[in-house]
């Protein structure tokens, strides 16, 4: 839970919202939606996102932040 933490404190406020948006299930043209930006956009920050966990796909994204057991910090 301490490594999961330390890696999600590594991450831009954006690229925790796309972390947090990714655990709810969005894809990225939703996740661009309600961040107001393009989906391009989103696929940058998510590419940064799991450079910075160390994750190979996004279940490994969303498992650690599920470890982390970090509340989510979305607004719907």
């Amino acid at each position: 839970m301490i490594e999961a933490r330390g890696r999600i404190a590594n991450l831009s406020v954006r690229e925790r919202e796309v972390l947090d948006w990714l655990t709810e299930g969005s894809s990225n043209k939703v996740i661009a939606r309600r961040l107001e930006i393009s989906p391009r956009t989103v696929e940058i920050h998510r590419a940064n996102m799991m450079h910075k966990l160390g994750a190979r796909h996004a279940a490994d994204a969303v498992r650690l932040r599920l470890e982390a057991k970090l509340e989510p910090n979305i607004s719907a």
